[in-house]
């Protein structure tokens, strides 16, 4: 669990201090990829993303946009905020077809090898009007992994743009590595709770990452990323997906959500969820303790179905 930190003025530089982590990039790709190019690899290492990746059909994200507009509500009703389905591949077989879709495997298969463990799942649901943003920061920084062989994988469940706050990131900001950063303040309604302040100054100009339903994003964790109010009279969803190679170490219980998507986790460090036998929903009560505690509370179950009714 992340401690509360000091206020949000104070510079910070980790929040696992007893944590002997490596805390630099390390560059991706295998030496004969089969679906990325080595041009695309050297892109993604240099830049530290890549986008779009085609992976869905049409009539196939029409039909992910049906099971995500059912679940939503159905995770409202039982008490969730539309930012708080974190690790549901645990409970909803829709939500583990996803993360294990073996075309998205494939892809992360050139950049990590043959072994691939999903660690996390987190499903992004800007919905129209939603003030939240999410403030610059890091992934890797509110994660006590080590050695850093992480990519995040990102579809698009509707079309991102700049209207409805796709994800932008720094370019090449993943170079430096761990960043200082403070607590965010309550006025930035970040999603989460921590905050890279002059992000501009450590990459490239801002890119958004903006994208056809049924694409995807990859991005490294140590590059900077965020997204803006949704000011839009349109939802802006996306499946966030972490995945890493089984040499990759957890502390403080964070092993125990993931998959073995591909190959073997011969040391048996990370859990393994079979793909459930239906969807059921988590009761909040049930689940207690078990979100983590960067995710805010900001966005209420009684907010986000308002927002969700103005769709």
């Amino acid at each position: 669990m992340l401690d509360s930190g000091p206020d949000s003025m104070t510079q910070r530089t980790t929040v696992f201090p007893n944590v002997d982590r490596v805390l630099r990039f390390i560059p991706l790709g295998v030496e004969e990829p089969r679906v990325l190019t080595p041009t695309q690899i050297r892109r993604y290492n240099d830049a530290g993303h890549l986008f779009p990746i085609d992976i869905f059909s049409s009539a196939e994200i029409a039909e992910i946009r049906a099971y995500i507009d059912d679940l939503l509500p159905r995770a409202l009703a039982a008490g969730w905020g539309n930012y708080q389905v974190v690790n549901w591949h645990k409970h909803c077989r829709g939500i583990w077809d996803i993360v294990t879709e073996p075309r998205i495997i494939n892809v992360v298969v050139d950049l990590l090898g043959d072994t691939v463990i999903l660690r996390h799942s987190h499903l992004f649901a800007k919905l129209p009007g939603d003030p939240e943003r999410v403030s610059w920061h890091q992934d890797a920084s509110y994660w006590p992994l080590t050695p850093s062989r992480v990519v995040s994988a990102w579809p698009a469940i509707d079309d991102v743009d700049v209207d409805n706050s796709a994800m932008q990131v720094i370019p090449r900001s993943h170079h430096h590595a761990q960043l200082t950063f403070r607590n965010s303040n309550a006025t930035e309604n970040n999603v989460l709770n921590q905050t890279v302040d002059n992000a501009a100054d450590y990459g490239d100009a801002p890119v958004v990452l903006e994208m056809r339903a049924g694409q995807i994003s990859l991005h490294s964790d140590w590059i900077l990323h965020g997204s803006e109010p949704n000011g839009s009279n349109r939802r802006r969803c996306g499946l966030a997906m972490r995945y890493l190679s089984a040499d990759v170490r957890a502390y403080d219980g964070w092993n125990a959500n993931s998959i073995s998507c591909r190959g073997t986790d011969a040391g048996g460090h990370w859990a393994n969820h079979p793909r459930p036998h239906s969807e059921a929903i988590p009761t909040p009560q049930s689940a207690a303790g078990q979100l983590p505690a960067h995710i805010s509370t900001f966005a209420t179950p009684e907010a986000s179905a308002a927002a969700l009714g103005s769709r």
